[in-house]
């Protein structure tokens, strides 16, 4: 499998300014395997050492930040002839052993000829008090799930991706039947790395079930090894809310739905801890449809969505029938795993900053809201297609010059202030 990333890992190598680089994302997304065959390729060596229970890479770490010191330590724990600009340095599971994380900001001052890449499931998280991250000294990138386009490439539709990457929707509305039974596969299994494997190999569609059953699992018992105790409770009443919350009209998140009479205070925490984890999206309100889209933030209004598409689907148990042979699934659910897709795609792409609008005076609401081009934008989702939207054509009569995006399952064409989009070209 191919992820496109690697290209944004190829550019770090080559960079002038190169610094150490953090690779955060949720866990089961592929880091581990990202870095390796991004080494194996780019590479003439690689030392890779995971981190998670091994004592002799914590006491090389806690005596001191000496690089020499450390340089040799790693040469030894790996059997690696580590040598500057041919090796890629893999420090894997790093959150457990934090110092290596400040550890970063001397080698970019003392040591900048070697490479040296870091990955860990919970880098995000504020949970080691007295460790200074290196703030200026780094380069981050952040993996996601696979993207629908990863998807076609796993499955050998290279063509069809490449037609989506070259925006020729002269040629797309011809396919549009065909992409849209791919994109039915794709919200069923998702893009987290594994169970796309399991497809691709195998098409056993109770197979992918229980392994984005097993990942659940997995994340709902990193609950109680991560999270500070006192938060494991509200952390999973959350977690196990956010598919409700989506498949409501208004996807706004409700505190009292978690339990009657619950409040923000009690729960921003818990909700803090997975978005940090990256096990949710947050997307909050832009009151106003002007830049910076940032100074209208109203923090208090927010929508959640899944880590992928695919697990939001497992979570509520989804019928393959209902996705992969009945034209029900961009129906169903009030859109909302298709808020999810398109959230999820934007990700993917690198969009930021993300949010949804609406005013304080109207009840008009956008799904989402980004910039381009130095204006905003409004993005509309229909998971059909019935693409009625009268928020945003009153948005839009409003304000004669802005410009917008409305992702459905009909074709692309261009209408006044509104392009349409289909959702498998996100």
């Amino acid at each position: 499998m191919e992820r496109t990333v690697i290209q944004s890992l190829i550019k770090w190598k080559e960079s002038a300014d190169r610094k150490p680089l953090i690779l955060n994302g949720a866990r089961q997304v592929g880091k581990t395997w990202l870095l390796r065959r991004f080494a194996q390729q780019n590479y003439a060596k690689e030392a890779y050492i995971i981190c998670r229970k091994n004592e002799l890479v914590k006491q090389l770490f806690v005596q001191d930040f000496d690089v020499d010191r450390i340089l040799r330590g790693l040469r030894a724990i790996s059997g690696v002839d580590i040598t500057p600009h041919d090796t890629l340095i893999i420090l894997d599971e790093v959150q457990e052993v934090p110092e290596i994380l400040e550890a970063l900001k001397y080698f970019c001052e003392s040591a900048p000829d070697y490479h040296i890449a870091v990955a860990g499931s919970f880098l995000g998280l504020s949970l080691h008090a007295g460790v200074s991250y290196p703030v200026g000294k780094v380069n981050t990138i952040h993996l996601y799930p696979m993207s629908f386009e990863e998807f076609l490439l796993a499955k050998g539709e290279e063509e069809a991706a490449k037609l989506l990457a070259q925006r020729d929707y002269q040629t797309t509305n011809l396919l549009h039947e065909k992409y849209e039974d791919l994109l039915r596969q794709y919200y069923y299994v998702g893009g987290m790395p594994e169970a796309v494997k399991c497809y691709v190999e195998t098409g056993a569609l109770q197979q992918v079930r229980h392994i984005q059953l097993e990942i659940l699992h997995g994340y709902d018992m990193d609950f109680s090894k991560h999270a500070p105790q006192e938060l494991v409770a509200r952390i999973r009443l959350v977690w196990q809310n956010i598919p409700s919350q989506l498949f409501k009209e208004n996807k706004k998140f409700v505190y009292g739905a978690l339990r009657k009479g619950a409040r923000a205070n009690e729960f921003e925490l818990a909700i803090q801890w997975l978005v940090d984890a990256g096990l949710l999206y947050q997307v909050r309100n832009c009151t106003k449809v002007a830049l910076p889209l940032d100074i209208y933030a109203d923090m208090s209004a927010f929508k959640l969505y899944m880590v992928d598409v695919g697990l939001l689907g497992a979570m509520v148990n989804t019928d393959a029938s209902l996705v992969l042979v009945q034209n029900k699934i961009f129906s169903e659910y009030k859109g909302g795993m298709t808020e999810q897709y398109v959230l999820q795609q934007m990700k993917s792409h690198g969009v930021a900053p993300i949010y949804y609008h609406k005013s304080d005076n109207s009840r008009l609401e956008i799904d989402f809201l980004v910039q381009q081009q130095g204006q905003p934008l409004p993005v509309e989702v229909k998971a059909e297609g019935n693409v009625r939207a009268n928020s945003l054509s009153a948005l839009l009569s409003a304000n004669p010059s802005l410009r917008s995006l409305r992702y459905s399952m009909l074709q692309y064409w261009e209408q006044g202030q509104m392009t349409n989009v289909p959702l498998y070209a996100v």
